[in-house]
């Protein structure tokens, strides 16, 4: 699987988040229910200051087992105090471009990243839409390097 090196600037992301991790056998109940949440439940509609229309699925405060994952929009000010807001660190980034459908796809791809050897930095990885067409969408997915 092809990437680049790219580094990134800091980015503020606000939506909802759970803990969870790749053994937990409700992880993709868990993040699915993120998903639906920020867009069935009206989340979306109401978080501010919104850098562009893209959703973002941030992996973030890592541990031996657990890790937090946010389904939410990238903003240039958290104004939304009722929601999760975090931070994704400015730093160094290998960038993978997927398409396809939106579970599928990026279902793959992140077997395949796993079994990859990337100096990771497990400061916080996540997958950018860059469309909203759930079969036919174009996602990139930044992996936080050392």
């Amino acid at each position: 699987m092809n990437y680049e090196i790219v580094s990134l600037e800091e980015k503020t992301i606000v939506g909802v988040s759970a803990v969870t991790g790749n053994s937990d056998p409700e992880m993709g109940k868990i993040i699915g229910g993120l998903w639906e949440k920020l867009y069935q439940g009206g989340i979306n509609a109401s978080i501010k200051n919104r850098v562009n229309a893209y959703a973002i699925g941030l992996y973030s405060d890592y541990t031996d087992s657990e890790y937090c994952v946010t389904a939410g929009i990238e903003v240039s000010k958290a104004e939304n105090p009722e929601l999760a807001a975090k931070t994704i660190s400015a730093g160094k980034y290998a960038k993978f471009l997927v398409h396809g459908d939106m579970v599928q796809a990026v279902a793959h791809a992140w077997g395949e990243i796993w079994q990859m050897s990337l100096d990771r930095s497990f400061t916080g990885d996540f997958e950018e839409y860059m469309s909203s067409d759930p079969e036919n969408c174009d996602i990139a997915l930044y992996i936080a390097l050392k």
